[in-house]
């Protein structure tokens, strides 16, 4: 079964949004991950509720017409205000609840069924509240969404993320703890390339080959964002997409494999074109 790639929409700053879609179809890619800040007003911070019928209309019939489907949602809590799963005040943690519910209902509005829940700043464990307070929290709030997830057909995919940016939710073993705690099929987890980079380590502190990882979690990974360590493109740097590619086809991932990019410097169309390019050569070649 061949790779089905997307593209992360946040990179294409100051582009009309059809003009996006038409790059990407024109690239080869077949679906569109769209960070929630860019469709929705910016004059305040961020908030979906803000996003009109008129426009989720309009961005529906932009996936339409240039035939790149939205497959979900990602940077669910970036540029909001106000929100963090792990906070000890329980009304900050359900007013989290209720945007996962607003973003919910977004992401099946648009059409998709996945958000990648990453947004380390407001998921980090505070001065005071143990880690094991942090994760009763965090999996108090995930299973409140999950009758929304259901309701919506929706999976949340959960990040994790190296020590560098997060201090909860550091690897795939932690982040499977907390779904265990969940119980829900529709909370699974994520990988991503430059995450397991810097999060993925062996108990000598030595990096875990990233096939390793994809093999082990295989039963909860639902999405996989591809890049490189150097916050670019796959294909942009050192990393070497064979393996990680293999492996995801010994353990018949079936899901997006979606870019996402964090240093803009090559360019954004060198960016979207030449990432594709190479990860259609590696499938290829494996």
């Amino acid at each position: 079964m061949a790779f089905k790639y997307a593209m992360c929409n946040e990179l294409f700053e100051g582009w009309a949004l059809e003009k996006q879609f038409e790059f990407v179809a024109q690239c080869g890619y077949t679906g569109m991950e769209l960070a929630p800040f860019t469709i929705t007003p910016t004059d305040k911070p961020a908030d979906v509720r803000d996003i009109s019928a008129t426009k989720k209309m309009e961005i529906r019939k932009i996936a339409e017409k240039t035939g790149v489907e939205i497959l979900g949602l990602h940077w669910l809590l970036a540029k909001t205000e106000g929100f963090h799963l792990t906070c000890p005040d329980a009304d900050v943690r359900k007013k989290t609840v209720e945007y996962g519910k607003a973003l919910t209902e977004l992401c099946a509005e648009l059409g998709g069924t996945i958000m990648v829940w990453g947004s380390p700043k407001q998921r980090n464990i505070e001065p005071g509240v143990t880690m094991d307070q942090g994760f009763r929290y965090a999996a108090d709030a995930l299973a409140e969404l999950a009758p929304v997830l259901e309701k919506n057909n929706v999976t949340i995919a959960l990040e994790p993320l190296a020590p560098s940016e997060t201090n909860f939710l550091t690897s795939a073993l932690e982040t499977v703890k907390l779904i265990e705690m969940v119980k829900s099929p529709l909370v699974q987890l994520h990988l991503d390339c430059k995450a397991m980079w810097g999060g993925e380590l062996n108990a000598d502190g030595t990096r875990r080959p990233m096939a390793e990882v994809i093999q082990q979690f295989q039963p909860w990974t639902r999405h996989f964002h591809a890049n490189d360590p150097n916050l670019q493109g796959p294909g942009f740097g050192e990393l070497d997409f064979h393996p990680i590619f293999d492996a995801l086809k010994e353990t018949k991932y079936d899901g997006w494999v979606s870019v996402e990019v964090f240093d803009y410097t090559p360019g954004v169309e060198a960016l979207t074109r030449k990432s594709i390019e190479y990860m259609k050569k590696v499938e290829a070649e494996i």
